[in-house]
């Protein structure tokens, strides 16, 4: 959106005087001051932030004609998760940003975290392999954290140990081996997937995940796509049933450092309920729907269908992560 008003600004002082603060919390949970913030399970050490000086400065400046108010505020303000650290920029995506894929690799077998899926910056090891799942729209994935929010259950938004839901043998986990170096990820986030289902409509949903020496997996973004909008939001187009579809998912954005240690993951299904409606793979209209279809769903990774996450990398030892 920051850059979307820059780009959109109507004159010179608007684009100038675009400014974003991008914290931690969840929604209306921003804390003014806090030693241990935790969002969900997730302690964000001190997130502490003064929003009503904030809010003062950017008053005097459009009220009061005070320029001084905003001279020393960055234009862009993020709140790096992992590292626990305020960052500030002038500019998006950040300076000496480049990307490099990270690629989809399993024997058939990355059913659940249990499975063989892996996550790997080497191209290489790519064979013709492909995982396929069962989705269920009468046993969907269920939401856990992330951007849940009025559902009733006693965890809602925010950020949760996703172990137990990657058990589940509709769920496709892909893992990176323990990082030697630590890597930050910051800026927006996308999935190039190729795909087939064995229906005419279904989604896809996909997570990025924190996973920690002792096996908790926090849960840092999320994104879905329900295939018949693959191409437009205003007109649907149904799937050929077994026909392979290369598909870009936007993950929106986030910043979080993975330290040495830790482990990048990949979570791929087709369901994330009740925080997307359930697709019943019918090609119908889902809410005035009684019967549903089971739908087999296969995500490809070969050379010819590269399922990828293009990662980025940063001079100053900061790597920055786009979903591909």
């Amino acid at each position: 959106m920051f850059q979307q008003f820059q780009h959109n600004a109507s004159s010179k002082h608007a684009k100038e005087n675009q400014f974003v603060i991008i914290g931690p919390g969840t929604h209306c949970d921003f804390k003014e001051s806090s030693e241990d913030f935790m969002v969900g399970e997730r302690n964000m050490g001190n997130a502490s932030r003064s929003y009503t000086d904030v809010q003062l400065r950017w008053f005097d400046y459009w009220l009061k004609d005070d320029i001084s108010a905003l001279a020393s505020m960055p234009k862009t303000q993020h709140y790096l998760m992992g590292k626990n650290e305020w960052r500030s920029s002038d500019v998006r995506p950040l300076h000496n940003t480049s990307y490099q894929p990270w690629y989809l690799h399993s024997q058939d077998n990355a059913q659940s975290r249990l499975g063989d899926g892996k996550l790997s910056i080497d191209k290489s090891n790519s064979s013709n392999n492909s995982n396929t799942f069962i989705y269920d729209p009468a046993e969907p994935v269920p939401s856990l954290g992330g951007h849940t929010c009025c559902t009733g259950s006693n965890k809602e938004a925010g950020a949760y140990d996703q172990s137990d839901i990657q058990l589940r043998k509709d769920i496709l986990v892909y893992s990176s081996d323990i990082l030697n170096e630590s890597m930050e990820v910051t800026g927006p986030l996308k999935a190039v997937l190729y795909v087939s289902s064995s229906a005419i409509d279904t989604d896809f949903t996909v997570k990025l995940v924190d996973v920690y020496p002792d096996g908790r997996a926090f849960n840092i973004q999320e994104g879905a796509m329900r295939m018949c909008y693959r191409e437009s939001l205003s007109k649907a187009q149904l799937m050929t049933a077994g026909e392979i579809y290369k598909i870009e998912m936007d993950l929106n954005a986030t910043s979080n450092y993975f330290p040495k240690g830790h482990r990048i993951r990949v979570e791929i299904s087709s369901s994330n309920f009740p925080r997307w409606e359930r697709n019943l793979n019918t090609g119908g209209n889902n809410y005035d729907e009684q019967k549903w279809l089971t739908a087999n769903n296969t995500i490809f990774h070969s050379p010819q269908y590269p399922s990828h996450i293009p990662g980025a990398s940063n001079l100053q030892i900061k790597k920055y992560f786009t979903l591909s």
